[in-house]
């Protein structure tokens, strides 16, 4: 969620700062801030709202030093207001926190009982505050001070450091939050991911759980849990920081629509082989003697899943259960040895399911991770990984990355099948097919996006809307209400089109806008009986369909967009286009930050 970046080097570090923390503005932020010292003082500069605020800031009142830290601030405790944004100071120590500290409560009512005076509504203030007792009244050096503060501290952080007038020293350490090293010539890096650090360096290292790091110019030396010194992999990273620009589209999230095709096609040559329809899939667990495939997920990574729990248990024909990793492990659930675990998540650092991971691991033996990231914490530690290829996605709401995780639980689905000896020639071949004509299915779409923004210029001067799907697109019925919902602040929620009648048909008048999923499947009547009941209490229909379904529901609504007739078991990959397409269309029409929407965050690090 929050962004940190340190730096000590041998030249001015203030521009780099504001470079590193522009690279983090896509993982979501309301305050951001800077620090530098120099001649054994402090400089800091801070500012709540968007990183051009702090730019003002420092045009006006400019800083410089060798070595700093900053940090882009997504509001846990205490208001986005400027003196709760980090970097936090007392007289020797300068701070950048990346998580929660749940025991601060307790901490900060000990501090003030010694009279401690505290200037800002946070938990991080709390470790400044605990670390500048023991430099000053306990005489312990910088390194020894943050170890015994470290001691008393319960949550997940992420944690940079600077003191005053040390111009060659920052400490970095990390519980259950992210945080990487990257390795400069005579200058050394401290971010929250590669992308913080990619306009800088290319050799990364990631630190694992409990990690010290004391960090200079020349060297840095890291410490495991135990403070034993320890050598962690140095990697080469291959961010294009090309890809962390807009180009020529508004939106990041634009573009990242619009590069579906050809991030599809990346995705099908990685894992399949066109030339004789077979997947390079080589290394899967074996699903033999699993009992159970349990998929976990958060927000758009569950919807996913979801969808995958509809394709495994209709093709490979084993049971599945889905999770939502924020509910996983504190419901006691029954996870047994031979259970598949898999969790997905875009980031790889998704807090919840990190943790839904961990407490999956005690009870079986076989944990995939489907993930963006591979270099991530999820990724390191589960057994087998997936990624899905899709590039680094900066929008807040998911686009890309949602299809990519769409067609990796496809892939691993048919490997298990084909193991299983479930999956005939014929029904291979037609998904193989099917596979392949995505691309151009994708591009048919985006070139004909007029009438989906005539509906989301209707849906826009709506206050709630109703997303309607069934079967497999029940799934893609709950993730277009998110998309909406994040990014125009609609309120907008999904529904299987049966459960209609069990509820949500109350809300259903001339001013509630529906949008029904509906091409020809097995379930088509039933879902046309269900639109029936829409029309009669004179609901404001928007349906998406093939042509099929176009040519049977001219009774039902003339506000029909028709997208192209595709594999029946692809479908949820097809229909979460448009789904995309017009929450970014009426976000558009509502004037809203379709990028960083208000209140979230691209990667939820803290529970």
């Amino acid at each position: 969620m929050c962004g940190i970046i340190g730096i000590v080097s041998k030249t001015e570090v203030l521009e780099k700062l504001i470079k590193g923390l522009k690279q983090l503005e896509y993982r979501g932020y309301d305050s951001s801030g800077v620090v530098t010292t120099n001649s054994n003082s402090f400089c800091r500069r801070r500012s709540s709202g968007k990183l051009v605020n702090l730019k003002k800031q420092l045009k006006e009142k400019p800083i410089s030093g060798t070595i700093g830290i900053g940090h882009t601030r997504w509001a846990t405790h205490g208001k986005p207001t400027e003196k709760n944004a980090h970097p936090h100071l007392t007289e020797n120590v300068g701070l950048v926190h990346n998580g929660i500290i749940e025991n601060y409560s307790e901490l900060k009512e000990s501090l003030n009982l010694k009279q401690v005076k505290f200037n800002s509504e946070t938990d991080t203030e709390v470790i400044t505050k605990l670390v500048e007792i023991e430099l000053t009244e306990n005489g312990l050096s910088p390194e020894d001070a943050v170890k015994v503060t470290l001691k008393k501290l319960k949550g997940s952080f992420a944690l940079c450091f600077i003191f005053r007038g040390l111009e060659n020293l920052l400490i970095a350490t990390k519980r259950g939050s992210p945080l990487a090293l990257g390795y400069g010539k005579n200058e050394m890096f401290v971010g929250s991911d590669a992308s913080s650090l990619s306009l800088f360096t290319r050799k990364i290292c990631y630190l694992e759980e409990g990690d010290f790091a004391i960090i200079n110019r020349e060297k840095v030396s890291i410490l495991d849990c135990n403070y034993n010194e320890i050598a962690r992999k140095i990697i080469q990273v291959s961010v294009d920081t090309g890809v962390l620009s807009k180009g020529s589209y508004k939106h990041f999230m634009q573009k990242e629509i619009f590069e579906q095709p050809a991030v599809i096609s990346q995705v099908l040559g990685y894992y399949l082989n066109a030339s004789d329809d077979s997947l390079t899939l080589q290394k899967y667990p074996s699903v033999k003697k699993t009992s159970r495939i349990i998929l976990i997920g958060c927000g758009t990574a569950y919807y996913a899943s979801l969808v995958g729990k509809y394709w495994i248990e209709k093709i490979s024909g084993i049971p599945c259960s889905v999770e939502l990793a924020s509910e996983f492990r504190y419901r006691e659930p029954i996870v047994n040895f031979n259970d598949l675990v898999v969790v997905v998540s875009q980031s790889g650092e998704t807090a919840d399911t990190l943790g839904a991971l961990r407490h999956a691991k005690k009870f079986c033996k076989n944990i995939c991770a489907i993930v963006n990231v591979e270099e991530s914490s999820i990724a390191r530690e589960a057994n087998w990984v997936f990624p899905i290829k899709a590039g680094p996605e900066i929008g807040v709401a998911s686009t890309k990355a949602f299809v990519c995780q769409l067609l990796v639980l496809m892939f691993l689905n048919m490997a298990f099948a084909e193991e299983l000896n479930r999956l005939n020639e014929n029904d291979k071949q037609k998904l193989f097919k099917g596979l392949l004509e995505l691309p151009r299915i994708f591009t048919d779409i985006l070139s004909k996006t007029k009438n989906l923004k005539k509906i989301s210029k209707k849906l826009s001067a709506y206050k709630s809307v109703l997303f309607l799907g069934r079967d497999l697109l029940y799934p893609i019925a709950l993730e277009g209400a998110l998309k909406l919902k994040e990014i125009s602040y609609i309120h907008s929620e999904g529904y299987a089109s049966g459960e209609l009648k069990h509820g949500p048909i109350a809300l259903i008048d001339k001013d509630m806008p529906i949008i029904a999923i509906n091409p020809k499947t097995d379930v088509f009547e039933k879902v046309n009986s269900n639109l029936e009941e829409v029309k009669a209490r004179k609901g404001k229909l928007f349906l998406f369909t093939d042509n099929f379904g176009k040519s049977q529901s001219g009774n039902l609504t003339k506000a029909i967009f028709e997208l192209p007739t595709c594999a029946a078991l692809l479908e949820p990959i097809v229909y979460s286009l448009p789904m995309q397409l017009l929450a970014y269309f009426t976000a558009l029409d509502k004037g809203t930050d379709v990028d960083q929407p208000r209140n979230l965050a691209k990667s939820v690090t803290v529970e």
